[in-house]
């Protein structure tokens, strides 16, 4: 294997988030849901990849974790520190070039596996409030993806609480 695809791991560092730069062609949009989605997954797993970044400190990979580590609990929490490995491009379409294929690299959801791994967590005993919470879901779209019934979705979203009625249809006479 060539030195070349060790070299960015050689420079994994922290550094003060404050020295970075957004590049200014990121095609990549994240919505306010899955920004929080993103603290989430960081405050659960931990921080699991680095940003990637040009010599001068101009983000080629990783916007979007560098702007929620700018935020509250992430900013106390990292002291305002982020890790980054350095890349080095012969010039800028190698820059772009990256920022859009650890975007598109990532993939996107099939609908198939995603309700095998809701019903694989709610098998398992996990809540639909802790699913949600953890993959950034609403408890309509956890329905979506079960192959549960309402009645027994809407049972165990309220548990054995009895002060929930049974919703009637009442005609008049």
């Amino acid at each position: 294997m060539s030195n070349k695809l060790f070299a960015p791991l050689k420079t994994l560092q922290w550094v003060d988030r404050n020295l970075l730069i957004p590049n200014d062609y990121n095609p990549n949009k994240v919505s306010k849901e899955n920004l929080k989605l993103l603290t989430q997954s960081i405050l659960t797993n931990g921080w699991t990849l680095p940003l990637v970044v040009r010599p001068n400190m101009t983000i080629i990979d990783g916007f979007h974790r560098w702007t929620v580590s700018g935020e509250e609990p992430l900013l106390s929490l990292l002291d305002g520190k982020v890790p980054i490995v350095i890349v080095e491009h012969e010039d800028e379409s190698g820059n772009i070039y990256g920022t859009v294929t650890h975007n598109r690299a990532r993939g996107t959801h099939l609908l198939e596996p995603m309700k095998a791994i809701v019903k694989r967590l709610l098998d398992s005993g996990n809540t639909i409030h802790e699913v949600g919470k953890q993959l950034g879901m609403k408890p309509e779209e956890i329905f979506r993806l079960s192959d549960f019934s309402k009645e027994d979705f809407l049972t165990m979203m309220v548990g054995n609480d009895s002060s929930y009625s049974k919703a009637e249809f009442i005609t008049k006479i």
